[in-house]
C-alpha cells in the first residue's frame, strides 16, 4: 500500500532483509532468529521520509513498480534497522585521560569523584566552552555514530550542573544535523560545588530549570545519577515525579556501583528505562521483567571501570526487554564504537548475535519510547535504514572495522561508502 503519490526511492537487489517485525511485536523480549524477519531478494520503497513498501522484490506491486522512482541497486547487500543508539553523553568539553590512568592505578570512580575529579573535572571544561564549540565538537562524534549505522541518537546534558550551561548543552545538542537526537535532561548527574545537599538541589532544578527546559522544549526526558555518594533514591523519586507532571518521560541511572535502589524507583515511577543494572539481585531482575522499564545495559562503560557486567542473560531469560548502548562520555566510557559494545555483549553478557541486533534496534527504540516510528522496517514506520555490503551474521563480531555501507534517516541518504 503506498502512503503518498510524491516520487520515492526503491531499495532494491537486497540479498537478505532484516525487518524485526516479529521482534517488534514481541516488544523486544526473548528475541531470536526467527524474529528477525529475513527475506530473501528484497525491495524496500521510500515515500518521503517513511516506509510505504517492504517485501520480496518479485512481489513489488506492478503499481508501484510502474511509478517513477529513483531506483537505488543495492547489489546484493544486507539491509535492516537503522540502529538506535539511545545513552549518550555527546556534549562535552575536554578529556578525562588522566583519571582513566588514575582509575587503571587502582583509584576508585568514588575517590576520583571526591577529589574533585569525575563529572565535577568535566563540568569546569563545559562551563567555560561556548555553544558553537560544543555543537561542532557534537556534530563530529554524531557524524562518527552515523557511519556506524546509527539513525536515532540519545543526547544527555549533565556536564554543567547549573542552569545557563546546561540550556547551552542542550542547545547545542539540538544543532546536531545528520541524524534524529532525542535530548534528555541529566542535570542530576552530580553535586555541584554550588550546594550544600542533594535534597536542595533537586529543588533548585524542579522549580528553576526544569520548567525552562519544558518551555524552550530543549529536551523530552528527565534522568537522574541514583547511587551511593550521589542522588539517593528518596528524593530522586519526588523530582521525577515532578518532571513527568511537567510532561516529561522520565529514566534512571540504576545500580551501576551499588545496588543503590535505583531500579525499584524506575519501576516506581513508570520510567521509560533503567540504565547500567549492574548490581541487580534476582529480586530486582523478575521486577524489571514485570515492568515495562527496558534494561539499557552499557558493557562499554563496564570494560572501562574493571567491573562485572550486567546479568543479561538471566534479565532475558526471565523475560525483561533489553536495549544496548555506548554510554559515550569522557569517564566511563570514551568510546563511540558499537562494535565493541555488541562484542562485549556476546563475550561477557552470553548475548546471542540476534539478540544483540534486537537490542540495538528494538529495544533501544522502546527505552527511548520511539518504538511505534523506528527500530524495525515496517510499512508506515520512520526510513531509517542500514545498508551493510557483507552478511548480518558479521555484525557485532570484528572490533574496530567499518564495513562498507549506505545509512539512511527519516528517508534521506546521510552516509554512504559503498562504491
Amino acid at each position: 500500500m503506498c502512503l503518498n503519490k510524491h516520487m520515492g526511492i526503491l531499495l532494491r537487489n537486497i540479498s537478505t532483509l532484516l525487518t524485526l517485525q516479529e521482534a517488534a511485536r514481541k516488544e523486544g523480549r526473548h528475541i531470536t532468529e526467527q524474529d528477525l524477519g529475513i527475506l530473501s531478494q528484497a525491495a524496500v520503497l521510500i515515500e518521503k521520509d517513511r516506509i510505504a513498501w517492504v517485501g520480496p522484490q518479485k512481489k513489488l506491486p506492478k503499481d508501484l513498480a510502474k511509478k517513477n522512482h529513483r531506483e537505488l541497486d543495492l547489489k546484493g547487500c544486507t539491509v535492516l534497522p537503522g540502529f538506535v543508539e539511545c545513552h549518550t553523553h555527546l556534549i562535552f568539553a575536554g578529556d578525562r585521560a588522566a583519571e582513566f590512568e588514575m582509575r587503571n592505578q587502582g583509584v576508585s570512580y568514588q575517590e576520583i569523584a571526591a577529589r574533585g575529579g569525575g563529572i565535577l573535572s568535566t563540568m569546569k571544561k563545559t562551563r567555560a566552552a561556548s555553544l558553537a564549540d560544543l555543537a561542532r565538537w557534537g556534530q563530529e562524534r554524531a557524524e562518527h555514530f552515523i557511519s556506524q549505522g546509527v539513525t536515532t541518537l540519545e543526547i544527555k546534558s549533565g556536564y554543567a550542573l547549573n542552569s545557563k550551561d546546561e540550556l547551552k548543552m542542550l542547545q547545542a545538542a539540538q544543532k546536531i544535523q545528520g541524524v534524529r537526537t532525542v535530548s534528555t535532561f541529566l542535570g542530576a548527574h552530580a553535586l555541584p560545588p554550588e550546594f550544600k545537599s542533594y535534597e536542595e538541589y533537586l529543588l533548585f532544578l524542579t522549580n528553576e530549570v526544569l520548567p525552562v527546559v519544558k518551555k524552550k522544549k530543549l529536551a523530552q526526558r528527565v534522568d537522574v545519577f541514583i547511587e551511593k555518594g550521589f542522588f539517593p533514591p528518596e528524593v530522586s523519586e519526588v523530582y521525577l515525579r515532578r518532571a513527568q507532571e511537567l510532561g516529561f518521560d522520565v529514566l534512571v541511572h540504576a545500580d551501576q556501583l551499588s545496588l543503590s535502589g535505583g531500579s525499584e524507583v524506575a519501576i516506581k515511577v513508570g520510567a521509560s528505562s533503567g540504565d547500567h543494572l549492574l548490581q541487580v539481585s534476582p529480586k530486582e531482575i523478575q521486577s524489571l521483567a514485570k515492568s515495562e522499564v527496558t534494561c539499557v545495559l552499557l558493557p562499554a562503560a563496564d570494560l572501562y571501570m574493571k567491573t562485572k557486567y550486567p546479568p543479561a542473560r538471566e534479565m532475558i531469560e526471565a523475560g525483561a526487554r533489553v536495549a544496548l548502548a555506548t554510554d559515550y562520555n569522557p569517564g566511563s566510557s570514551p568510546t563511540q564504537d558499537l562494535n565493541l559494545v555488541g562484542l562485549l555483549a556476546r563475550l561477557e553478557m552470553k548475548m546471542s548475535l540476534p539478540e544483540v541486533i534486537g537490542a540495538y534496534t528494538v529495544g533501544a527504540a522502546h527505552a527511548l519510547n520511539l518504538q511505534k516510528d523506528v527500530g524495525s522496517l515496517e510499512v508506515g514506520k520512520s526510513a531509517d535504514i542500514l545498508c551493510i555490503e557483507k552478511d548480518w551474521r558479521t555484525l557485532f563480531y570484528s572490533v574496530g572495522e567499518s564495513t562498507k555501507k549506505v545509512v539512511f534517516s527519516r528517508g534521506k541518504k546521510v552516509f554512504n561508502n559503498l562504491k
